[in-house]
């Protein structure tokens, strides 16, 4: 079986230094190697498992859609703690597994999305109580640098995402030319045959929804 995998960390701080994605790195490959699966390609985002709109997830359901593969994750809160989600992308064409259950039916899936649903909003809770009680008792909250410091962090989360985006497009465009190679040898010439194709195979937009010619034309200039 061909599997791409996707390792997801929720702070920018353990993307950098590799804490949780080594973790999870591992125990796909221990996978694969017991079952003799070839691996495809290897997705990593940094982003909180509440958003649903992740380049990178999007990337890697795309490869699998390509490679008729199988998306491989670690464990199943790193893929989303929202039923929805996970309901959403059950229904979408591309099989999963997680390692820590990998002979889990959809059922199950659904019962331990519940389940990290739940504890995700559990931990909100008791987060926002604490903050009140902090509060309650004269505890100043914030930084006491205040506007400064925020201007500060906005710089430099600015600077973070822009070099982020870039990487996520380069990576995007780089998975994505093989297909539109493909779909050009099969007589997709223009633009607009080319976004066509991408539509009529399921590949998602990199904003979500349709391609149009003119993100064709960025993807084969990128």
């Amino acid at each position: 079986m061909q599997i791409v995998t996707y390792l997801r960390v929720s702070t920018a701080r353990q993307g950098a230094s590799g804490l949780g994605l080594e973790a999870q790195r591992a125990a796909v490959s221990a996978y694969a190697a017991a079952a003799g699966h070839r691996l495809v390609a290897e997705y990593v985002e940094v982003e909180s498992g509440k958003r649903a709109d992740r380049p990178q997830l999007t990337a890697a359901l795309a490869a699998c859609r390509l490679h008729r593969a199988t998306l491989v994750i670690a464990k199943l809160d790193r893929l989303a703690r929202n039923v929805a989600f996970i309901a959403n992308l059950m229904d979408g064409g591309v099989e999963f597994v997680a390692c820590d259950m990998p002979h889990a039916n959809r059922l199950t899936l659904h019962l331990l999305a519940a389940m990290a649903e739940h504890e995700r909003e559990m931990i909100s809770q008791r987060t926002k109580a604490a903050l009140a009680a902090a509060k309650a008792r004269g505890t100043r909250l914030g930084n006491p640098r205040g506007a400064v410091a925020l201007l500060d962090g906005c710089r430099a989360a600015a600077a973070v995402s822009g070099t982020k985006r870039t990487a996520e497009a380069g990576a995007r465009a780089a998975g994505l030319r093989p297909l539109l190679e493909r779909y050009a040898a099969a007589g997709a010439r223009t633009a607009r045959e080319l976004a066509l194709a991408l539509n009529v195979g399921g590949v998602p937009a990199p904003g979500g929804g349709s391609w149009y010619p003119q993100q064709v034309r960025r993807a084969l200039s990128g």
